[in-house]
């Protein structure tokens, strides 16, 4: 019963509005509600300060700069292994594998078109069909930026408008096409593995969401957008494996899409398997 009003409540509340409300929290610098609230978060969520660059809680600006906190230099070491595919965030696997008839699994039953996940463009979806991939929840208490799980050269970035369900395991066993309904915004890379997408899908109360080469991205309509970065004009923007590609304001959840054939996901990784960035999660064939 506790589950199911939860699911009901995801549909009755008003996302956005709400995500903005905390949002506009997030980034108040007022030291009477940051302190006590970026306080009550790190005890809450047991957040491991020690790794971080800065690790008294009074220094940072306002909540999301201490929610978006750098690393100390190794506090992730990249996998060496050769072709390693590196995971691309702290969190935990949702699921991976492979995509079929052009549908990635989502939990108990639930799947969503890879299509409509990359913003309704046939020909831009048409290199992953038959391909892999793999999908890492970032739950409160991690590492919220998501870095590139191999070398490669941005081709195109799409924001796609949409809801913003949470995207924890209830809502992903409810919601159906949970992924391909949330805002989200979907990074395509030319990689030595051929295309790669990263996708940033956004989530209840998550307020924003940045790449390092747009900052933040929402566009002043909530409608399709798309820029190409293969243009003479705009590029080109290469970022190496395991450089930061982007980061969440609060929230939510990465998939990975390689084409067929690419990449094999480790063994050792299932649903639920607890990562960290930079470790190894899988490689090229």
């Amino acid at each position: 019963m506790k589950d199911r009003l939860f699911i009901i409540s995801q549909y009755l509340l008003p996302h956005h509005l709400l995500s903005r409300l905390i949002g506009f929290v997030a980034e108040c610098r007022i030291e009477w509600l940051k302190r006590p609230l970026i306080n009550w978060f790190a005890k809450q969520y047991q957040v491991n300060m020690s790794e971080a660059q800065v690790e008294d809680l009074n220094a940072y600006a306002h909540f999301n700069d201490f929610f978006t906190r750098a690393l100390k230099d190794g506090a992730r070491p990249l996998d060496t292994t050769p072709g390693a595919i590196l995971c691309p965030a702290d969190g935990a696997v949702s699921q991976l594998g492979k995509i079929e008839q052009g549908r990635v699994f989502q939990a108990k039953g639930h799947s969503f078109s890879v299509t409509e996940l990359l913003g309704g463009d046939s020909e831009r979806a048409a290199a992953f069909m038959g391909g892999d991939f793999a999908t890492i929840y970032l739950s409160p208490k991690d590492y919220h930026r998501v870095h590139m799980p191999l070398t490669g050269t941005l081709r195109e970035m799409v924001y796609v408008p949409g809801r913003l369900f949470s995207v924890n395991q209830t809502t992903a066993e409810n919601v159906p096409e949970l992924f391909a309904r949330n805002e989200r915004v979907v990074c395509l890379f030319d990689t030595e593995r051929g295309p790669m997408a990263v996708v940033l899908v956004g989530a209840m109360i998550v307020a924003s969401i940045e790449t390092v080469w747009a900052g933040l991205v929402t566009p002043p309509k909530r409608e399709l957008k798309t820029v190409r970065y293969d243009e003479a004009a705009r590029g080109p923007i290469t970022l190496e494996k395991g450089a930061e590609l982007g980061r969440f304001k609060l929230g939510s959840t990465a998939i990975v899409l390689f084409g067929p054939e690419q990449v094999t996901w480790a063994q050792t990784l299932a649903a639920n398997s607890p990562v960290q960035m930079g470790q190894l999660l899988g490689t090229g064939n």
